[in-house]
């Protein structure tokens, strides 16, 4: 089996700037689900195939009917997106020179596009009960992560991406940002949970709503979100400013883009909210929030790997032990 494929890597080779643009469009493709996905949400669509794996009881195809075409033609774009992450995983073991380094991560993609379709059966079986929407929702960003590392890796040799940082402090802020990004995001899906838009209004269906705290859920939770994400978008300010004397071009235009995408995240988040949450403005927040955690992703990337400590600063810590 090996030598089959080594004969058939020889005669169809995929130069690593080809595989770049194959990992690239994996990536795109993961990005422009989570987007349809939320569309199919705030249309109130989510129930517009009643059932899973076929769309309804009798067909795998859904009626002629608005809410009906726009959730089976989201299951159908999942067809596109598995075809992209399986040609991104078979496409490693033809590239040379040989990046082996990235098998396993390409791996992960058509897996996790299987997830996601039993995650996102799951929830129409269960009504779009809010967990469960969660849940395909943050499953969705851990998708973006390893679609993204797939990409960024594929562009460099594996001696770039082991290249550790050029600074520590900014090398693990960065990682702590990562963090609460995705903090950040699980709280605007939990304000979501919470909100007017269950998934089902087109169809007519009951869907549960997070009460943990009666009538003010939705108002303490996304009070709590906005301090999140406020303190998130400090803390970026200052990584920022460490970045234009301690770390890369890459990182600086990086975090610079990811602010521009905060700030605007700001302002939609407070116009949705005074507006009683347009379902159009949310779908640009969620748009947007996918997009900023992208930059948080890529962030982390682009401030490298934690750096040896000096040798003076080794022999103070084992002093001090």
């Amino acid at each position: 089996m090996r030598d089959r494929l080594l004969a058939f890597q020889e005669r169809h080779p995929i130069t690593p700037e080809r595989y770049t643009k194959i990992a690239f469009a994996a990536l795109v493709l993961l990005s422009l689900i989570v987007f349809t996905g939320a569309a199919v949400r705030l249309t109130g669509s989510g129930l517009g195939c009643p059932t899973w794996p076929k769309c309804t009881e009798t067909s795998v195809h859904s009626s002629l009917d608005t809410h009906g075409v726009i959730e089976f033609g989201n299951r159908l774009l999942t067809f596109v997106v598995s075809a992209g992450t399986v040609a991104a995983w078979l496409g490693v073991f033809l590239v040379k020179p040989a990046r082996p380094d990235l098998k396993y991560l390409a791996l992960s993609l058509p897996l996790g596009v299987v997830l996601q379709a039993v995650i996102g059966g799951l929830s129409v079986l269960f009504q779009l009960a809010p967990g469960w929407v969660m849940t395909h929702y943050l499953v969705s960003m851990v998708l973006l992560i390893w679609a993204f590392d797939l990409w960024w890796r594929s562009s460099r040799s594996p001696e770039e991406v082991r290249a550790a940082g050029t600074d520590r402090t900014l090398v693990i802020g960065m990682r702590v940002l990562y963090v609460m990004a995705f903090v950040a995001i699980a709280l605007g899906t939990i304000s979501t949970a919470a909100g007017p838009h269950a998934g089902a209004s087109g169809t007519g269906e009951f869907v549960g709503r997070f009460d943990w705290f009666g009538d003010d859920t939705l108002r303490l939770i996304i009070h709590v979100h906005g301090v999140v994400v406020t303190v998130l978008g400090l803390l970026t300010i200052a990584a920022w400013f460490r970045a234009r004397t301690h770390g890369s071009q890459e990182l600086r235009t990086t975090l610079l883009l990811t602010l521009a995408l905060m700030a605007a995240q700001g302002v939609l988040g407070i116009v949705q909210y005074r507006l009683e949450l347009p379902a159009e403005l949310v779908w640009v927040h969620v748009a947007l929030a996918t997009l900023t955690w992208v930059g948080f992703v890529h962030g982390r990337a682009a401030a490298g790997r934690l750096p040896e400590r000096a040798p003076a600063a080794r022999e103070m810590v084992g002093q001090t032990a």
